[in-house]
């Protein structure tokens, strides 16, 4: 996935007007509440919507390949993203506004993001490739959410939304780590 496409968003909305901001309609109890002054500002809400497609996908690619993979430590490597990035999707679903034109994670597609094209290589990868192919998407894929949520760090207003990015980035270099084979 070419990573100015994913940071093409965040960049455009650094250009709207801090008028734009919304702000969270729930919070899941595993994450914390807002602080007061903590509202989602336009970017924040960019990121989140950005991010919760993104991990739709990863939930995507995971499923598709896991009765597909032979290798252990890859089978429970893909578990792990697939619990992981479920929970976040849950908590980024819960914090984004629900009102409004392409707010809320159902305003987002991800398809047409250049993922598609990963997607049918993953299905078309015979028993003897299935490994390798998937870890040739999912570090490519989680390298470019590492790359989001690092630019989300650095320009987001809300700390909550900036603690996730960090979480995120922390939890996505590990997994490409990972992937590649490198502690």
């Amino acid at each position: 996935m070419n990573r100015r496409t994913l940071l093409a968003p965040l960049l455009a909305v650094l250009l709207l007007p801090a008028a734009c901001a919304g702000s969270p309609s729930s919070t899941p109890p595993a994450m914390p509440q807002p602080a007061a002054g903590d509202e989602l500002s336009g970017i924040d809400v960019v990121y989140l919507t950005t991010m919760a497609g993104h991990s739709e996908r990863t939930l995507e690619i995971v499923r598709l390949a896991r009765d597909r993979v032979t290798d252990n430590a890859l089978r429970t490597l893909a578990a792990a993203i697939e619990a992981t990035e479920a929970d976040e999707l849950s908590t980024m679903r819960g914090w984004l506004p629900t009102a409004g034109p392409g707010t809320g994670a159902a305003g987002h597609h991800h398809a047409g993001h250049g993922d598609d094209a990963a997607l049918d290589r993953l299905r078309a990868a015979s028993a003897a490739d299935v490994d390798r192919v998937l870890r040739e998407v999912l570090t490519e894929h989680q390298q470019a959410a590492a790359d989001l949520a690092r630019a989300q760090v650095d320009v987001g207003r809300s700390e909550r939304v900036r603690d996730l990015a960090r979480r995120i980035e922390q939890s996505r270099t590990a997994e490409v780590g990972l992937l590649r084979g490198t502690p």
